[in-house]
């Protein structure tokens, strides 16, 4: 039950009576929707033009600050890796819920000041999430890079001998070195070839060291061995070697080398820890921002809406309803039979007409005599 419906119908003599009716409708008599009052301050109206231009503006905000919300929400799933079973518990709202949070609003004064004109509202909020989305993009970038050059060097270290680092399987006793005459190799030998390797390898080429080759590593399909010769037939040892599917690394052993390799390793899971938590915390302050604005624009779209709608002076009740299973259309059939002659006999004219020209009625199909609007606040791994 992550989908809400806002919806907003002319205050009656009260907009209490408005509240009770809906709701004596849809949850007392026929269990439909569990509902809540939405309060919406008494905001500027300003001009009717202002209005009519804000509400297609409005439109386009919405669907901004709802898709950085989702980005911030999915990143933070990305980050938490394998806990992201916890995305959920990292996914509040003012520090609740994201459900509790909408069926108990309450517009924020401090961020969003009600004397303000509307349209600054819109840009307040605009500018704050346009910042939170440049933020993210600038974040996840240097953290990905972090983790993807970590990921690298990690690769290198499993997988098959014939491309795998093998710098971790190596000792320094294994090679001959600071010789000028004698240098060893490292060779890939498939399992089933270790007896052809072992009769062979020191008949390749003249000048190879008798009984130089060792068996350092072995996975499950291939052997690490080393073989020692002079430095002048190392080109032709290669050459035959491969004649014979026997795969000569290239290799050196620097013990330097390897040690910066090794280091660079623990120096970026050091940052990849040292990152995680500033970024985990920074990303549940910003998706609440998000999140938190994304519900004050539809504040506004229902204050704007309504103000079009049912005119002037301000007398609207919005409501939340979050309908049960299965009971969608039941409860939109409940609203239509509420709130039908809120439909201008005009309107029902051309949908009427509309509805024998086919194609024509799509456009028409999600308008409503009443104020509506759907929410939907399930954000756990949503890749929108």
């Amino acid at each position: 039950m992550a989908e809400f419906w806002l919806i907003s119908a002319p205050g009656e003599k009260t907009c209490q009576q408005t509240w009770e009716r809906m709701n004596n409708a849809t949850a007392k008599q026929q269990s439909l929707s569990i509902n809540h009052k939405f309060n919406i301050p008494d905001l500027k109206v300003g001009t009717l033009d202002t209005l009519v231009g804000l509400s297609d503006d409005l439109g386009k905000l919405d669907a901004f600050v709802e898709v950085v919300a989702r980005k911030v929400a999915n990143y933070l799933g990305d980050v938490l890796e394998d806990q992201r079973d916890k995305l959920a518990e990292n996914l509040l709202a003012n520090g609740v819920d994201l459900t509790t949070y909408l069926t108990r609003f309450q517009w924020d004064v401090a961020k969003y000041p009600i004397k303000q004109p509307l349209r600054s509202i819109a840009e307040i909020i605009s500018k704050q999430v346009s910042q939170i989305d440049s933020d993210l993009k600038a974040k996840s970038a240097a953290y990905n890079s972090l983790k993807g050059n970590l990921h690298s060097l990690e690769r290198k270290s499993t997988g098959s001998l014939i491309t795998r680092n093998v710098a971790d399987l190596v000792r320094k006793e294994d090679f001959v070195l600071q010789s000028e005459y004698l240098t060893t190799l490292l060779v890939v030998v498939q399992k089933a070839m270790f007896p052809d390797w072992r009769s062979k390898y020191e008949t390749l080429t003249d000048m190879v060291v008798p009984r130089s080759t060792n068996l350092i590593y072995e996975d499950n399909e291939y052997g690490l061995f080393t073989v020692t010769m002079f430095r002048k037939v190392v080109d032709e040892y290669k050459h035959h070697a491969r004649e014979n599917r026997f795969i000569v690394r290239d290799f050196a052993y620097n013990e330097e080398e390897l040690t910066a390799d090794k280091n660079e390793i623990i120096k970026l899971v050091s940052d990849k820890k040292k990152s995680f938590g500033p970024l985990v915390r920074w990303l549940k302050v910003n998706f609440s921002e998000a999140f938190t604005a994304w519900i004050h624009v539809h504040a506004l779209r229902v204050f704007v809406e309504s103000v079009l709608r049912y005119g002037l002076p301000v007398n609207f009740q919005a409501m939340l309803l979050q309908p049960y299973k299965k009971t969608h259309r039941k409860l939109r059939d409940q609203l239509k039979q509420l709130y039908s002659h809120l439909e201008s006999s005009a309107f029902k004219a051309d949908t009427d007409m509309m509805e024998d020209i086919p194609g024509l009625a799509l456009s028409n199909q999600d308008y409503y005599p009443y104020v509506y609007y759907q929410i939907n606040v399930d954000f756990l791994g949503d890749k929108h």
